[in-house]
């Protein structure tokens, strides 16, 4: 049996950082707005005649074996994510898992949850396991938790598993996706993305900005307040199609982002921001957690050409800015 999958990863216009447990519990209204892209995280799954486990990442140049389940759990693996995975899914039968990524390694498009989802996909359906989105979406999260070491936000999963424009309104009796009714072709053209060249690691950015929120310090605090408001304001933005709104909203997110903690931005992001401005660029921000990675441009209509062409003159490569309607795709060889 030969399974593919593919999760599209995604754009966060506003709220990032408070979609991870417990902190939007704190900030009444708390809710991420963000968007699906092509660029996609994929795996293909093979089953095999014996118990061998062989995992291979096509990106990272890594290949592994394991005589089967038991050596894969004694073992130790350069690929961790793809290790716990395959043990909790228990696969009665051996596979070759091969993973690859369109999208650039720290990007801060949330690529690795996006593999996530699509692994918990294939996984499921070469065991014949059942589970609905929501619980795949669970085991997604966990699993990533148990790799990272550190608390895992909501927003990267919803994105890879239904696609399209999102609000995730964080509220205590759970996480609620709204489906904003975008018109796609009219956000493409506003919007450029950068990847700088300067990968991050989201996960020591998101828990430095955790760990000053939890030890209550009152600047933090003010900022995630703020970033509250503006998340809700960009969704209500979008939605009457008031893109000066819209820019005047990444432009305020960017600020407040920036005063959480001083690694957020880089003297690279800041010229390329402030550089671009006479070819176009209204607003901008970095994706994600931070530190590097890409950075989303809102742009005036008819430059986005200027305004790509300026970015990969000072060194950034440009990833096309579509948004992916479909979210998690599995197909296999079998009915």
């Amino acid at each position: 049996m030969r399974v593919e999958a593919r999760g599209p990863a995604r754009v966060d216009l506003a709220g990032g950082t408070v979609d991870i447990w417990p902190l939007y519990l704190f900030h009444p209204g708390a809710q991420t707005v963000n968007l699906a892209i092509r660029c996609y995280a994929s795996c293909v799954i093979e089953t095999r005649a014996d118990r061998r486990i062989v995992l291979a990442s096509q990106d990272q140049g890594i290949r592994e074996k394991f005589e089967d389940l038991t050596q894969l759990a004694l073992g130790t693996s350069r690929l961790p994510l793809l290790r716990e995975l395959v043990l909790f899914f228990e696969p009665r039968r051996g596979l070759n898992i091969k993973t690859s990524s369109q999208v650039p390694a720290g990007a801060g498009l949330g690529g690795s949850s996006a593999l996530n989802i699509a692994l918990c996909g294939g996984l499921a359906r070469v065991t014949g396991k059942h589970y609905t989105r929501g619980q795949i979406l669970e085991i997604a999260r966990n699993v990533e938790a148990i790799v990272i070491r550190v608390p895992t936000g909501w927003q990267d999963y919803y994105p890879a598993l239904y696609g399209g424009a999102n609000a995730l309104h964080l509220e205590r009796d759970g996480v609620k996706r709204e489906k904003l009714p975008l018109s796609f072709p009219e956000v493409e053209k506003r919007f450029v993305l950068c990847y700088t060249g300067e990968p991050r690691d989201s996960a020591i950015n998101n828990w430095e900005v955790m760990k000053s929120h939890i030890d209550g310090e009152e600047k933090v605090l003010k900022n995630f307040d703020q970033i509250t408001t503006i998340a809700s304001q960009m969704r209500e933005a979008l939605l009457a199609r008031d893109w000066n709104d819209v820019g005047e909203l990444l432009g305020l997110e960017w600020e407040n982002r920036k005063r959480n903690f001083k690694g957020i931005s880089t003297p690279l992001i800041d010229r390329m921001i402030e550089h671009t401005r006479k070819a176009g660029t209204l607003a901008a921000k970095v994706c994600g957690a931070g530190g590097g990675g890409c950075v989303v441009f809102m742009v005036q209509p008819g430059t986005k050409p200027a305004v790509e062409a300026a970015l990969v003159r000072m060194g950034g490569r440009i990833i096309n800015f579509s948004v992916s309607r479909a979210g998690l795709e599995v197909r296999s060889d079998q009915a």
